[in-house]
């Protein structure tokens, strides 16, 4: 019998779920036992389900190709077969707030790479390097559902992660005001090139909701949980531009800063490489070694050159300098799937294991 906490995808079918599924391939903690998905798909094994639509560059792990796909609303059956599961479906918010809880209440833990709990007050929205804290706020989230093991966690936007980091590094020099663009992969989209023909050579600049996510979810991964709820942090004032550009994998942030005191670059910079967190003190499977990179060079970070940094989850920034107008401005770059998504899931999942929340039923 393994000694592998069984895992279930909700929404294995989509990109995101694939995602989780080739980043769990031989997962030394986790094992994917259970596909569960809309009921076009149930019935199906997931080699079928998927059919040409497997979008990962890496090939379909072998040893989920014949698990016959669950009905994701089946809510009992599914989570009779799990310790725990990833959700990463495909509705409504509504609807996803919904099923989330369902899911919850049959004791199964829910770790989420969809916005809809993002702002419920007592769930957390952990980037584990940053707010592993906010995990404190499950035992209230319990009491709310009636639980004793089930809850929901939840990631934040992928957008944010290129240059959140960095400003949570340089937290104590008071940063007051952030522009922020981003330059977002399609693959955050769920699409590839062959999805999306109208994005060859094209910029669209717009994307819907992502600027108020990009603003606002900083301000709650900073926040603190008072009363048992997480309240966001105030006195940073944030505001963003998101734009879709032509490229697969990478989310790329071009930041300006002001603090309220000043550093140097140098100091910046310092911060930035001694930067570390939860995952890395506690080893964690796929917490990277260095969860920031300073790049010197001019010409970098480089979608093509730095994506897979520390395997997708690590962050890389570069050409901090002076600026006429604020303090400082930087360039930021992490990986939209990986990091950002599926990775950042498995990453907040290991967290809440070591942290005993996700144990096996």
């Amino acid at each position: 019998m393994s000694e592998k906490l069984r895992v279930g995808i909700l929404g294995g079918t989509g990109m995101v779920g694939q995602r989780f599924i080739s980043l769990l391939e031989n997962h030394p903690w986790f094992e994917v036992t259970t596909i569960a998905a809309s009921p076009r798909s149930a019935g199906k094994t997931y080699e079928e389900a998927v059919g040409d639509r497997w979008k990962m560059l890496t090939p379909m792990p072998e040893r989920v190709k014949n698990i016959v796909v669950m009905n994701v609303n089946e809510v009992e059956k599914v989570a009779s077969s799990v310790d725990f599961v990833f959700s990463a479906v495909d509705m409504t918010k509504e609807e996803i707030r919904a099923i989330e809880e369902e899911y919850a209440k049959t004791e199964t833990p829910v770790v989420s790479n969809n916005s809809a709990h993002r702002w419920t007050p007592d769930v957390p929205m952990i980037v584990p390097e940053i707010n592993p804290q906010h995990a404190d706020v499950i035992e209230f989230q319990r009491k709310r559902l009636g639980t004793t093991k089930g809850f929901v966690a939840v990631k934040p936007n992928c957008s944010i992660q290129s240059y959140t980091p960095a400003l949570t590094a340089w937290m104590e020099y008071d940063p007051y005001e952030v522009v922020v663009c981003t330059y977002q992969a399609i693959s955050g989209a769920g699409k590839t090139f062959k999805d999306w023909p109208e994005m060859i050579e094209n910029v669209i600049p717009y994307i819907g909701g992502e600027e108020e996510k990009s603003e606002k979810e900083p301000l709650r991964v900073w926040g603190q949980i008072e009363n048992g709820v997480i309240v966001p942090r105030t006195g940073i004032n944030i505001t963003a531009q998101c734009i879709r550009v032509p490229v697969l994998d990478g989310h790329t942030a071009a930041a300006f800063v002001k603090f309220k005191n000043k550093p140097s670059k140098e100091e910046l910079i310092a911060k930035l490489k001694e930067f570390s967190g939860e995952p890395q003190k506690l080893a964690l499977p796929s917490a990277p070694k260095n969860f920031i990179q300073y790049m010197e060079e001019d010409n970098r970070p480089q979608v093509k050159l730095d994506v897979n940094y520390e395997n997708g989850m690590g962050v890389s920034i570069g050409r901090i300098r002076e600026d006429s107008v604020y303090d400082y401005k930087f360039v930021g770059l992490s990986h939209n799937t990986v990091r950002g998504a599926a990775g950042g899931g498995i990453l907040c999942a290991e967290l809440l294991k070591a942290k005993g929340y996700i144990q096996a039923k």
